[in-house]
């Protein structure tokens, strides 16, 4: 893999201010794939500063033209789609086709997305005797995690661009490559100089020091709850906007009335996606106690069906976080159905697809996120009851709901506190906002309510 030995900041790939470096491995074979520079309080300073420069002409460039470069960035992530999968794959240890599938396939959605909606969208609207006008926040810092490399960037970097926004990106130490390949498309798109901003290095130093910068008007930043609160106190002191997409402990509630094989086979599938490695997972099934048997035998069987199909997880702490929480789900009185705490191969940050049955809401592993591909089911004994164990936690990011009638599934979808609910296994829908409820986070993302992150408002009376 290639790596560049520099930030990009105001459109051009300069030296880093320090020696330091980070070395990428690969969570497959853990071998060093690629190296690239820790960048430093300085490096961040002078990205920001070009991201302040170029904001007043970019903020004055006509929507057309703002969507213009935003067609011409998805065009080029189509044209490298494959070096993107394989990047992903290699830097995450993603299996090649889900790296195609999702990894390369999502954001270039989503930048044609913004393309569309920079044209169309109502910048200024008429209000009785005012003039509604949205303008630019400014300057953006954007804060990435490493489980979804380019989607987690596009996700912010576009809207960011379609509002007006100039943006400096720190991306996570962990999937720094494919940060670097989308520099390489910004520019390549012919987005002007100073506009997008790349800055590679460790959270508590580049992150921390783009959070608290005076010249960054807000902060995007998407990972855990513990950062997220960390990131919100930085911003906070200085009275600047934040975005915070953080954790999840998503519930999946299959109603009596479900198609019960469906539901649960669809529900495994969708945690031991991406390694379990999504904050938006349902990672506690929840099971009317009638059906709670049959449940539980199929989530194993299906679990099984994983063993060779997924890949690792990215690192070796995340594996060790992951086998902890399995360990611990035990320890308060789960039972092991599928999978379990051991490593499943010598070499790599492998975790065994796991199903744990006889959780109750007071465990661990149904109340803390875990980050691997880790299924929980839980009985209920009525609806109320399991409304209650699926709002019972301090996340609410998103949900399931299943029923033989759509409209019962909404009725209980409407009730429960999480910012997304798929419907019967509903499909996700880029256009769509998604975001958190409670401590998963403040704000949307995609779509038009994600543009609107990066909008002020002012009004002009007549």
């Amino acid at each position: 893999m290639k790596a560049h030995d520099g930030m990009y900041i105001d459109g051009a790939w300069r030296p880093a201010d320090g020696r330091d470096a980070i070395d990428v491995v690969n969570p497959v074979d853990e071998q060093v794939i690629g190296r690239v520079p820790a960048g430093t309080a300085l490096d961040v300073d002078t990205a920001v500063r070009a991201a302040r420069a170029a904001l007043p002409g970019w903020a004055a460039t006509p929507p057309a033209e703002r969507a213009a470069r935003l067609a011409a960035l998805r065009d080029v992530l189509v044209s490298r789609k494959d070096e993107v999968a394989e990047t992903v794959t290699a830097e995450l240890g993603s299996p090649l086709k889900f790296s195609q599938a999702v990894h390369a396939a999502a954001p270039i959605a989503v930048a044609g997305s913004y393309a569309e909606l920079a044209a169309t969208y109502a910048f200024e609207e008429k209000v009785g005797n005012s003039v509604v006008h949205h303008e630019p926040v400014g300057v953006v810092g954007a804060i990435t995690p490493w489980n979804y490399p380019l989607h987690q960037i596009v996700a912010k970097v576009a809207p960011a661009l379609a509002a007006g926004c100039t943006v400096v990106l720190k991306p996570a130490e962990d999937t720094p490559l494919t940060a670097q390949l989308f520099a390489e498309a910004v520019h390549e798109a012919g987005v002007p100089a100073g506009v997008f901003n790349l800055v590679t290095g460790l959270g508590p130093v580049a992150g921390q020091a783009l959070a608290e910068h005076p010249g960054v008007d807000l902060v995007s930043f998407t990972g855990s709850t513990a950062v997220g609160r960390r990131i919100g106190a930085l911003a906070g002191a200085a009275v600047k906007n934040v975005a915070l997409e953080l954790g999840g402990k998503s519930a999946n509630v299959i109603l009596p009335s479900a198609d019960l094989a469906k539901a649960v086979n669809v529900g495994v599938a969708n945690v031991m996606s991406n390694s379990g490695q999504t904050c938006s997972a349902w990672t506690r099934m929840l099971v009317h106690r009638d059906q709670y048997d049959e449940a539980v035998a199929l989530a194993a069987e299906a679990a099984a069906k994983y063993g060779d199909r997924i890949g690792p997880v990215v690192n070796a702490k995340q594996q060790e976080r992951v086998r902890g929480y399995i360990e611990k789900g035990v320890a308060e009185g789960a039972r092991i159905v599928a999978g379990g705490p051991e490593t499943p191969q010598e070499q790599g940050y492998y975790v065994s697809p796991t199903v744990l049955a006889d959780v109750t809401e007071d465990m661990t592993v149904a109340q803390e996120e875990i980050f691997g591909p880790v299924l929980s089911v839980l009985r209920y004994e009525d609806e109320e009851d399991a409304l209650r164990i699926a709002n019972g936690t301090v996340y609410g990011l998103a949900g399931a709901v299943w029923a033989g009638e759509e409209a019962e599934a909404v009725a209980f979808a409407r009730r429960m506190e999480t910012g997304q609910v798929d419907i019967n296994g509903g499909r996700f829908n880029p256009l769509a906002p998604f975001g958190g409820y409670k401590q998963s986070g403040v704000g949307r993302e995609l779509g038009a309510h994600g543009l609107t992150e990066y909008l002020q408002t002012k009004s002009l009376q007549f």
